[in-house]
């Protein structure tokens, strides 16, 4: 038969109408099975299992067509139709109505569900996207108490692996530790959180033997998207954790890169000890304490010697170290030239350690007051980790702040608390980034939300009343500063009180802080830029030069970098000296650049 015949023998057994026809019914289908079957809570199986058939029955049906005829006396093999008795018959039209209806039904199918879609995210208050999710707290069903780390340590690594792949949204842990273990309210915590899908989950460990269970939920459908136990020995447990990613990642549909799917199946170490030691350290580096973090410092540390070649252990040593001055833990002299140590050495056993990257680009800027190398690797850091909140508040804080790039420092601000939207800290810089901005009413806005989300949490507060200062609502600033400092004994916002105290004629009462900071700085160290603030606003700019002088030396970042944004420090501008130090930490011609 040759080509021409073999067609026109297709088009008068009808295959090319039972094709046109079987696809439309097909795809009306498979359209009822992927937007109706969810919402009766018919397991996903069950839709792949329809999809399946209809691609198997295609070929069948053709081969059906091509055998058989429809005739009036019933179905009949081909070869036994009268041919001419066939082409007689009144052309019959049946099959492009149904093809007609079946594409209008299919369309309207398609679009209802993307409809419904969009109103079922809206319903819970804002565009939740499908590909979010939060890690809610394990529950630590082990009969040792004492393992409760262990849980709290195998969210983390589960929550750390997805945050690796940038078409999810995943909610930091700052975040999703605010509620417990399996709640009630999914679709409240949802929408807090921003996100549609809640990972829950359990684990048991007793010797050497973990048990893991989890369930992945659509908070907003409450349909149990995917459910599994695991039994493994400890030495297994990178594997349940790489397992429970990728599958997450593979039931939301999220397209992920062969960089990404290496991250996820990565295994840290060999030595089960080393790992347990490590979860100890994340366990006290997550309470922001300097004492939790000085014992963090320690378990890192013997994690090392378990394994010489931990590289996740000195990302996580450089990150303690680095953080240690910002909780009063330690000189920045003495602690960052650690913590540089570490991260290099976790970058020379693992370039891809995102956690490292962030480290190295905080220390770039506050140490060395490198902001465009500061820039180049948190933008390598967050190639390799979008979803870390943290590292886009630092970068924000350590280097975008500082060179005067307050636009983009506050959309990476916004960006963070949509990662971390319950975190404390990052509220509160996003506050300081209005500040920056000159958008006072903002910042208070945002300040206020923060100290209502906790009212202990002096850093709000401390900047809520700089704010207000600055607005020039002094009482209600001084009455601000005051609640700080009866809370904590961190020098800066003494020294901003101080400050307050002097430039409004309230000279013996700056005079006693100014004494006070003097005994601390003869107990330990206290930053110099405190004791600057309080000469500010006495008026002796030559004092006030001496000591920023001092925290240059003393390589205090996180005081001195934002010396050209730092609106308390306004009046020493024009003043050489003053400019002569701007330009040793940020140059005029970077700083300028960045304005454009």
């Amino acid at each position: 038969m040759n080509s021409r015949s073999f067609f026109a023998e297709l088009k008068r057994r009808n295959v090319y109408k039972v094709a046109v026809a079987y696809a439309v019914v097909g795809w009306l289908i498979a359209q009822i099975a992927t937007q109706i079957f969810p919402f009766l809570e018919i397991p996903d199986w069950i839709v792949r299992l329809v999809i399946v058939l209809i691609a198997i029955g295609f070929p069948i049906a053709l081969i059906i067509a091509w055998a058989f005829e429809a005739t009036p006396e019933g179905i009949k093999r081909t070869e036994d139709v009268d041919l001419a008795a066939s082409a007689r018959q009144p052309r019959k039209y049946t099959w492009i109505f149904v093809v007609i209806v079946g594409a209008a039904l299919s369309v309207g199918l398609f679009f209802i569900g993307r409809y419904t879609g969009r109103t079922t995210t809206s319903a819970a208050g804002t565009e939740l996207p499908a590909k979010s999710i939060a890690v809610l707290p394990f529950e630590s069903l082990s009969e040792d108490k004492s393992n409760a780390y262990f849980a709290e340590g195998v969210q983390d690594e589960i929550l750390t692996r997805l945050a690796k792949v940038a078409d999810l949204k995943v909610i930091s842990r700052t975040s999703t530790q605010h509620f417990k273990s399996a709640p009630d309210n999914l679709p409240q915590i949802a929408k807090q959180l921003g996100v549609t899908n809640i990972l829950e989950g359990s684990v048991q460990k007793a010797n050497d033997q973990v048990r893991v269970n989890v369930q992945l939920i659509n908070a907003l459908t409450d349909a149990h998207l995917w459910a599994e136990t695991y039994d493994r020995k400890l030495t297994d447990i990178f594997a349940v954790e790489s397992d429970i990613a990728k599958t997450i990642a593979d039931t939301l549909q999220a397209k992920l890169t062969g960089s990404e799917k290496i991250a996820i199946a990565k295994k840290p170490t060999e030595n089960p000890e080393a790992y347990e030691l490590y979860l100890k350290g994340r366990f006290f580096w997550n309470k922001r304490t300097a004492a939790d973090l000085r014992k963090s410092i320690e378990y890192f540390n013997q994690a090392i010697a378990k394994d010489p070649g931990y590289a996740q252990a000195y990302a996580a040593l450089a990150q303690s170290w680095k953080l240690l001055p910002a909780f009063n833990g330690g000189a920045p002299n003495d602690c960052f030239p650690q913590a540089e140590a570490a991260a290099r050495k976790a970058l020379a056993l693992d370039d891809t350690s995102s956690t490292a990257h962030a480290a190295l680009a905080s220390l770039k800027g506050l140490n060395g007051f490198d902001y465009p190398g500061a820039i180049a690797e948190y933008e390598r850091t967050l190639q390799l980790n979008p979803n870390d909140a943290t590292a886009r508040q630092w970068f924000a804080n350590d280097a975008l702040a500082n060179i005067g790039q307050t636009e983009r420092e506050i959309a990476e601000l916004k960006r963070a608390v949509e990662l971390d939207p319950l975190s404390l800290v990052i509220n509160s810089n996003l506050g300081v980034a209005y500040i920056h901005a000159g958008r006072l009413d903002e910042a208070i806005a945002q300040l206020h939300k923060t100290v209502e989300l906790d009212g202990a949490f002096y850093y709000a507060r401390y900047n809520l009343a700089q704010a207000l200062e600055l607005k020039g609502l002094i009482p209600e600033a001084t009455a601000e500063y005051q609640k700080t400092m009866s809370m904590t004994e961190d020098p800066v916002p003494l020294g901003m009180l101080g400050r307050l105290y002097a430039s409004h004629g309230q000279k013996d009462e700056a005079l006693k802080i100014l004494q006070k900071l003097r005994e601390k700085r003869e107990q330990g160290y206290t930053a110099a830029y405190s004791l600057a603030l309080i000469y500010v606003g006495l008026g002796d700019h030559n004092e006030a030069l001496n000591w920023l002088e001092q925290g240059y030396r003393e390589h205090d970042g996180f005081n001195i970098g934002p010396i050209r944004v730092d609106p308390l420090l306004t009046p020493l501008h024009g003043d050489p000296r003053f400019e002569a130090l701007a330009e040793k930490i940020v140059p005029a011609r970077e700083f300028r650049k960045a304005q454009k």
